[in-house]
């Protein structure tokens, strides 16, 4: 299909290639990878002949045909509905039918031989370009996506930049290019249209590039990895697992080499300093500076960037019930978000929140930040540091400060070096840390506000996509610093890898109520996948389903309470716990006091009271076991 042939090419003064030379092939998945600046954007403006070669060559197929998703398409704006942008697509077989349409309504007035054997022809055509299935295929990839059908009829400059590129991929994907190009195209999808993407594009015909920081998508997608450094191009067949493998493995053999030749080099250069005056060594030594001279040096493994431990401290720890949320209700107009909702945040919490986009993710979020209005009680608990990341939060940035002094003024007292550290982190290192914030992109601006949030010392996080901006190494540092925070953090992505490892908890909204599952997200999705009744099921559950009277909204509250009542009951019961504990040690140092020890009276009286106090212990364990069973069923009944 394409191949590139010793490509070498410069970038602001600076080589990003050099002598590279790639194969693509029919039916390929493939993920480029790379660090930031390494070039990978680059590339793919080379394959589709937007930048131009200087050196070597690229050779295409004649008849291939190249789609590429970027992030500015984003910025495309039309007042036609966005059915109609993703049709064009279809352009041949738009023009076919305007001519047949034009014809039909000159037939109105007579008709000719030449006109019926031109709509004749017209309609083959039409039809082997199975034009009249056209619309329908649109306004599925478009619902696949994740717009409604009321949505296909709106123009496309009513939405926003993320679903506007939600558009332009369906309209890509039905033009079904040779080769599929898609850069960060998970950036602006939820939950449900990535996997929904998943699917379609491991059935595609055509090759597939992707470049993405999404891991849980590479692995899933692609078979095998292209990956930039040093200048060169490294290929493995294999998801983005094996690659990391692979490369750990190939990393370590060049450096064993690199170490090696450093020793054969000093062993040389020692020998050359020893001999060097001489004259019965003179030829020896001339032959080793020699030989030196033409070594090909092997360059020792460069860092694939930030991998430090970042450690968020907390000003002080907060109660252990840091948030609840009672009977909060919410609605935009007739889209009701959340009706007479429920829940509770405790100290350790690690919560994501997932699900479609338009579930009121976010809106939720705002709420538990108390920038939302909404109807019911929020109820924040002892001692919360509450520090909130999300879009909106970039306008609070002061566009005249520099990065560094940005952070430094609410970094509460952490040292410039540990600033820069975090910074270094989040893509800006160097002179970087200098730049006014006037003059960031909004990913740069976003970075910014991430590593602001994180340096507030907060007990309490609240994290709107805090992936969205980062690459595969900058997010396996946040995976660290989330998974070592001693607070309690409520998160919403669509970054499965990202969830599966730092969250304790999921919650998604469903029916207008908050659920929760209380595990990890792959306990959660093998819960999930377990209740969802697969294909040839559906029927009879459904039809069991039916036979079970539906419950009311009233005893859905009921349960809510009572689940609520029951929790409450644990934490009292785990408090008291605590304290007997504590009592049981006294006696316990007590009883084998010297002083006790010569009290026979003493040590009688002591005996009974610890006794008694274990067989407190023992009851107040069972007691919180049979509370801990009746929350699980109320779960289970509130999830039926």
């Amino acid at each position: 299909m394409i191949a590139l042939n010793n490509v070498s090419y410069e970038f602001a003064g600076r080589y990003l290639y050099r002598d590279v030379n790639w194969h693509i092939k029919p039916r390929e998945r493939i993920g480029l990878v790379g660090k930031n600046g390494s070039g990978k954007t680059t590339l793919l403006r080379l394959l589709t002949g937007e930048y131009e070669l200087r050196e070597g060559s690229i050779s295409r197929s004649k008849s291939i045909k190249v789609g590429y998703l970027h992030q500015e398409m984003s910025e495309t704006s039309t007042d036609e509905a966005i059915v109609d942008v993703a049709m064009q697509a279809f352009r041949e077989a738009m023009a076919i039918e305007a001519e047949m349409n034009d014809i039909y309504a000159a037939m109105e007035n007579g008709v000719d031989d030449a006109q019926l054997n031109r709509l004749g022809e017209l309609q083959e055509e039409f039809e082997r370009r199975n034009g009249y299935q056209i619309r329908s295929q649109t306004e599925e990839i478009l619902e696949g996506l994740g717009f409604s059908t009321p949505d296909l009829s709106r123009p496309l400059a009513e939405f926003s930049g993320g679903w506007r590129m939600r558009v332009i991929l369906a309209r890509m994907l039905l033009e079904q290019p040779d080769l599929l190009m898609l850069d960060e195209p998970t950036n602006h999808l939820d939950l449900p249209s990535i996997e929904w993407l998943e699917t379609y594009l491991q059935n595609y015909e055509g090759t597939v590039i992707i470049v993405s920081h999404d891991r849980e998508f590479l692995n899933r997608m692609v078979t095998k990895i292209v990956e930039l450094a040093h200048q060169k191009l490294y290929q493995w067949e294999g998801n983005y697992d094996f690659y990391l493998q692979a490369k750990d493995e190939r990393d370590d053999l060049q450096k064993r080499k690199y170490e090696n030749q450093q020793q054969f080099i000093k062993d040389q250069e020692k020998f050359i300093n020893r001999f060097r005056a001489k004259a019965s060594k003179a030829t020896a030594v001339q032959s080793r500076v020699k030989m030196l001279d033409k070594l090909d040096k092997i360059d020792n493994v460069e860092s694939d960037g930030p991998r430090v431990n970042l450690k968020f401290d907390l000003a002080r720890p907060s109660g252990k019930v840091v948030m609840e949320l009672n009977n909060i209700s919410k609605s935009f107009g007739s889209n009701h978000i959340l009706g007479q909702a429920e829940g509770l945040i405790r100290r350790g919490d690690k919560i994501a929140l997932i699900g479609a986009n338009g579930k009121g993710k976010s809106t939720l979020l705002r709420i538990i930040a108390n920038t939302e209005k909404f109807e019911g009680e929020r109820k924040e608990g002892h001692n919360v540091d509450t520090s909130f990341f999300a879009q909106h939060q970039l306008e609070a940035l002061t566009l005249n400060n520099e990065i560094l002094q940005e952070l430094s003024e609410h970094g509460s007292g952490l040292l410039e070096s540990e600033l820069r550290t975090v910074l270094g982190c989040f893509l800006f290192a160097g002179d970087d840390v200098y730049k006014p914030i006037r003059v960031l992109s909004g990913g740069e601006k976003s970075r910014v506000a991430l590593a602001k949030t994180l340096v507030e010392k907060a007990n309490f996080l609240l994290l709107d996509e805090p992936t969205n901006h980062l690459d595969i190494q900058s997010i396996e540092v946040l995976v660290d610093a989330l998974k070592n925070y001693l607070g309690t953090f409520v998160l919403v992505s669509h970054d499965r890898y990202f969830v599966s490892k730092v969250a304790n908890k999921i919650w998604w909204i469903e029916d207008q109520q908050i659920r929760e599952y209380p595990g990890s997200y792959e306990e959660y999705n093998y819960w999930r996948q377990k209740n969802q009744p697969t294909a040839p099921q559906t029927k009879t559950v459904v039809e069991k389903k039916e036979k079970k009277a539906p419950r009311t909204n009233e005893a859905d509250r009921q349960l809510r309470q009572n689940l609520r009542k029951v929790s409450q009951q644990i934490e009292e019961l785990e408090d008291r716990l605590e304290r007997e504990t504590r009592e049981l040690k006294k006696l316990e140092l007590e009883v084998s006091s010297p002083e006790v020890a010569q009290d026979h009276e003493k040590i009688q009286k002591l005996s009974a009271e610890y006794d008694q106090q274990n067989r407190t212990l023992a009851a107040l364990k069972e007691e919180i076991d049979a509370c801990y069973l009746e929350q699980l069923e109320l779960e289970d009944q509130l999830n039926d």
